[in-house]
């Protein structure tokens, strides 16, 4: 590397290539749902009330009509119902945020899968490793603004993970939701947090990120052709973003509160799953056995202190550590910049889908008193089916990865020896017959597209 220079050149140019791979998009379009959900958020912001005082409905939807509701709800109903546009802005909002998530998730999975982690690269991977929390941290604290059973639910679920932290517990909840429970504090307190603070830690984030790729360069494919994302195109993938996401909201129906109904202490929802992003700490509660110990006298919980605490708390700092995990226990203190293939690393590509495997089989665990009820089930059964397969699942995972990743190396290098089945059959003079095998042609080491096509 010169000075700032980006580093690794290719025919005599310093490579400034960015987007040359559709896989570079994740990031562009985390960046775009989040313009779209500060935009739509400012709108918002004007009619939604955070008080938690109580009034009558008297708004346009008949069957809440002479109910008593929050002043939050009854700001969410009127704003969904009455302000021009205003159910169409609460949904383009509702799904930038599913889609900044997704697209959050995706990034960190293609840096993972092709070791766009490493050296001089840890500090990327350590931002979009922290937006992951933050982005899940705004979902949650946007479910419980409009004091619906959706709101109470999630508030609930937060209560008693807060409360299940041994010995400050008990005080972390009184801090987070006043005298009592859920009381009138929290939703303030989450509106700020929803509105100001994370959103201000997120948008430092980015611009941090853009320096970095900045600083050191854009990571490229082997053999890929060099290219630049340009203006252009990013505003065209801007508006597409705008485009895909007001047609969601357009036409796909997403948190409707009138039908849930305002939020009562004891009431819950039947069918009511949190947000995709959240399935997995659903999911976890649900299936773990409800253990709980006695320590010098002080109750623990770990039926909620495990899924909710520990494992979440174990993964997030894994993820966010494995650069340097990596990095110790494989001595390659290198500079890289040139992407990895999956199967050429299959220990980490097995680990990666390990680590899918166990993250969507909480996810479905969220779901398993649906999953009963529509095969026709025991609930018991499906419970005790994903507690046993949420264990064997990411090693059978891991196994399985790691053997087609070895065998898919391994037939490249019998190709390259051999040449590739071309499927022509040809006769010989003596009335034998072989097939016919073309040489596979190489490019700077890297087995070519022909290779890569057939595998």
């Amino acid at each position: 590397m010169t000075g700032k220079k980006p580093i690794d050149a290719v025919g005599g140019k310093w490579w400034r290539a960015e987007g040359d791979h559709w896989s570079f998009l994740f990031a562009r379009i985390a960046l775009h749902s989040f313009i779209v959900l500060v935009v739509t958020g400012a709108f918002l912001t004007f009619f939604y009330d955070p008080d938690m005082s109580r009034t009558t409905y008297d708004g346009s939807y008949a069957p809440l009509r002479g109910i008593e509701v929050s002043r939050a709800y009854d700001s969410t109903l009127h704003l969904s119902l009455e302000v021009r546009g205003g159910l169409l802005m609460r949904q383009i909002h509702h799904w930038a945020a599913l889609i900044f998530i997704a697209a959050i998730c995706c990034q960190l999975l293609r840096m993972f899968f092709t070791g766009a982690f490493r050296r001089p690269r840890r500090l990327n991977w350590l931002i979009w490793a922290g937006m992951l929390p933050l982005a899940m941290a705004a979902g949650v604290t946007g479910t419980v603004l409009p004091d619906d059973m959706l709101s109470g639910g999630s508030l609930g679920l937060i209560q008693g993970i807060t409360q299940s932290i041994p010995v400050i517990g008990t005080d972390l909840a009184f801090l987070l939701f006043g005298d009592g429970i859920p009381g009138d504090d929290i939703i303030p307190r989450m509106y700020w947090a929803h509105i100001v603070l994370i959103p201000v830690v997120i948008a430092v984030l980015f611009p941090a990120r853009r320096l970095l790729v900045r600083r050191f360069g854009h990571t490229r494919f082997r053999d890929a052709v060099p290219g630049r994302y340009g203006r252009l195109r990013s505003a065209a993938l801007l508006l597409y973003t705008c485009g895909v996401l007001a047609l969601l909201g357009t036409l796909v129906q997403v948190n409707p509160i009138w039908l849930y109904g305002p939020f009562e202490p004891g009431a819950i929802s039947a069918g009511a799953v949190p947000g995709w992003y959240m399935g997995f700490l659903d999911g976890a509660v649900r299936i773990m056995p409800g253990w709980e110990i006695d320590v010098a006298g002080h109750p623990i919980t770990l039926a909620v202190l495990v899924p909710a605490i520990i494992v979440p708390g174990a993964f997030f700092t894994a993820l966010a550590a494995y650069p340097w995990i990596e990095e110790r226990i494989t001595g390659d203190r290198r500079l890289h910049h040139v992407l990895d293939r999956p199967r050429d690393h299959a220990f980490r590509t097995g680990l990666g889908a390990a680590g899918v495997t166990f993250y969507g089989l909480l996810w479905a665990a969220a779901a398993n008193d649906q999953i009963a009820d529509t095969f026709h089930l025991s609930l018991f059964a499906v419970t005790a089916f994903f507690r046993v397969a949420v264990l064997a699942g990411p090693v059978l995972a891991f196994v399985i990865t790691r053997w087609m990743c070895l065998a898919l190396v391994a037939r490249e290098r019998e190709e390259a020896v051999h040449g590739y089945e071309t499927g022509r059959i040809v006769m010989s003079a003596d009335g034998a017959y072989s097939e016919i095998h073309a040489p596979v042609r190489h490019d700077g080491g890297a087995v070519t597209e022909q290779a890569e096509l057939r595998s």
